[in-house]
C-alpha cells in the first residue's frame, strides 16, 4: 500500500519548477493557471528568485504547492494512471495538507492557489514581525519538547508546533519565550535549540486571527470529497466528510502538526511506501519514525520515470 505526501513551508529554492516545465506542457499549465489564480508571476519568482521575495510566506506557500502539483500531474500523464490508480492514501505537512487535497481532488488548483496565498498573507498579518518566533528542538521527542515549552512560557504563549519525528519536534510563540526555551534545553535532556529564520509563529494560539480569516474563506470554498482519505494534521487520522476538512483545516493554523502520528497511523493502516513530491525533507522524517518503510522522492522526471518503471 501507498501513500503521496507533499512537504511543507521550508521546501521552496529557486530554480524550483524549472526543468519540470521545460520538460513538459502538463507542468507548464499547473504553473500557467496558478500565476492566473494568483494575478501574480509566481512561476517567475520560482525560477529566477529574489530568494527573499520567493521565502515569503504569501509566496513560498503558493509555490511548493504549484511545484507539488506539477510533479504529480506531471507523473500521471507519463504514467497514464491517476492517483487513485497509485495511493490510497494521501497526506501533507501544514500547507502541504491544502496540496494533499488539491492532489486527492477535494479542492482545485486555483481555489488551493487563493487559499495559501490568503493563509500566508494571514499569519503574517496575525503577529508583528520580531514577537513570535519558533525554533526546532533537536533530539527532542513530544514529551520532553512540551515540558519544555510549559517551563519557558512564563505566562507568554509557548507550545508544540509540530511533531515531526522522534528526534525533532518545533515549538512556537512569543519571541521571549523562545529565546528562554533554548536556553532552557540542557535541563530537559534535550540536545538542541535552534531558532528557525521565520517571519512568525506558525501553528500556535498567536495565529488566532490567521484562523479566523481562513475560516471565511474556507467557508466560502468549493470543497468535494476527495478520492482517497486524507490523513489530517490536527488528527493524525483520516478525513473523508467535507464539513470535517473544512473545519480541520481552519483548526490546523493554530493547531499542532502531528506528522509523528500520522506516519504511525498510516503505516498501521498498511502503508509500506511513502512517495514524497517535489521535496526530499518529509522523506527522512518518515524513515525516522518508521524504519521498515520505503521512501521515493519524486522531483525530476528521471525520479519520476524509475518510479512508474517500479509500479
Amino acid at each position: 500500500m501507498r501513500a503521496f505526501i507533499f512537504p511543507g513551508q521550508g521546501s521552496q529554492a529557486v530554480g524550483m519548477g524549472k526543468a519540470l516545465a521545460e520538460a513538459s506542457n502538463t507542468a507548464r499549465e499547473v504553473f500557467q493557471e496558478v500565476d492566473h489564480a494568483l494575478e501574480q508571476n509566481l512561476f517567475k519568482l520560482m525560477c529566477e528568485g529574489p530568494e527573499d521575495e520567493l521565502t515569503l510566506t504569501e509566496n513560498a506557500q503558493p509555490a511548493i504547492m504549484a511545484n507539488a502539483i506539477a510533479t504529480m500531474r506531471v507523473m500521471e500523464k507519463e504514467g497514464g494512471k491517476s492517483l487513485a490508480d497509485l495511493c490510497s492514501y494521501v497526506a501533507g505537512h501544514s500547507l502541504g495538507e491544502y496540496t494533499a487535497l488539491c492532489a486527492a481532488g477535494a479542492l482545485n488548483l486555483s481555489t488551493t492557489a487563493e487559499l495559501l496565498k490568503l493563509r500566508g498573507q494571514s499569519m503574517q498579518k496575525a503577529v508583528p514581525v520580531g514577537e513570535g518566533g519558533m525554533a526546532a528542538l533537536l533530539g527532542a521527542d513530544i514529551k520532553k519538547a512540551a515540558s519544555l515549552a510549559k517551563a519557558a512560557a512564563q505566562g507568554e504563549v509557548c507550545t508544540v508546533a509540530n511533531d515531526n519525528d522522534p528526534t525533532q519536534v518545533v515549538i512556537s510563540g512569543h519571541m521571549g519565550a523562545i529565546e528562554r526555551a533554548i536556553e532552557l534545553v540542557k535541563e530537559h535532556e534535550i540536545k538542541r535549540g535552534i531558532l528557525l529564520p521565520v517571519s512568525a509563529p506558525f501553528h500556535c494560539s498567536l495565529m488566532q486571527p490567521a484562523a479566523e480569516a481562513m475560516e471565511e474563506a474556507l467557508a466560502e470554498a468549493s470543497i468535494l470529497p476527495p478520492v482517497v482519505p486524507v490523513f489530517a494534521n490536527v488528527t493524525a487520522n483520516a478525513v473523508n466528510d467535507v464539513d470535517e476538512i473544512r473545519q480541520l483545516l481552519v483548526e490546523q493554523v493554530t493547531g499542532t502538526v502531528r506528522w509523528r502520528e500520522s506516519v504511525l497511523n498510516l503505516s498501521e493502516a498498511g502503508v509500506e511506501q511513502f512517495v514524497e513530491f517535489g521535496g526530499k525533507v518529509l522523506g527522512g522524517m518518515v524513515k525516522r519514525i518508521n524504519k521498515e518503510v520505503e521512501t521515493t522522492s519524486l522531483i525530476s522526471m528521471d525520479d519520476m520515470e524509475a518510479f512508474l518503471a517500479s509500479v
